[in-house]
């Protein structure tokens, strides 16, 4: 037998065979034995069936939708928060805690309540910075570093005031 063909045959498990493995095991021709079991396939997929899982792409924003669910509550204060808690508290001294409760569920109040244009810094850590470094921290873009070619341009500025004065 040609050792293409071998390669060809594709040997997974046992049942291919018929019952020459059976016979191989009864009379004692381990040489046999070995042979068959040295042309099957190793690979585990092979073996057993495998099926492909679809995985379902689920996001909160999914899940939430489809549960017709509010969205989450906020973790950080705006400008609308505070209408918000306005309301709540509104609803608390005139119809009780239930009805603040119930407002919030519909509508849930934001868990922090954190100042605003302090780029993230407690309020008394922000109220110590000096004006630069306030300045520095409301700057968009950093500012560029000195030209490699500053020296250069100064030597030449003074040799141009040096030779103008001069004339």
């Amino acid at each position: 037998m040609q050792v293409h063909t071998l390669d060809k045959a594709t040997i997974i498990n046992e049942l291919q065979f018929g019952n020459g493995i059976n016979h191989a095991v009864h009379e004692g021709r381990r040489a046999d034995f070995a042979l068959i079991l040295s042309m099957f396939s190793d690979d585990v997929r092979d073996n057993t069936p495998v099926e492909k899982v679809e995985a379902v792409n689920t996001t909160d924003q999914l899940l939430r939708q489809r549960f017709e669910l509010q969205p989450p509550q906020p973790l950080r204060s705006d400008q609308s928060s505070y209408e918000i808690s306005a309301q709540q508290a509104n609803l608390f001294h005139t119809s009780g805690l239930p009805s603040a409760k119930l407002s919030h569920y519909l509508k849930p109040e934001v868990l922090a309540y954190l100042p605003e244009d302090t780029h993230d810094l407690p309020e008394e850590v922000y109220h110590n910075l000096s004006g630069h470094q306030r300045r520095k921290l409301s700057e968009a873009e950093p500012k560029q570093l000195l030209p490699a070619d500053l020296y250069n341009k100064l030597v030449d500025a003074q040799r141009t005031f040096q030779i103008s004065t001069r004339a």
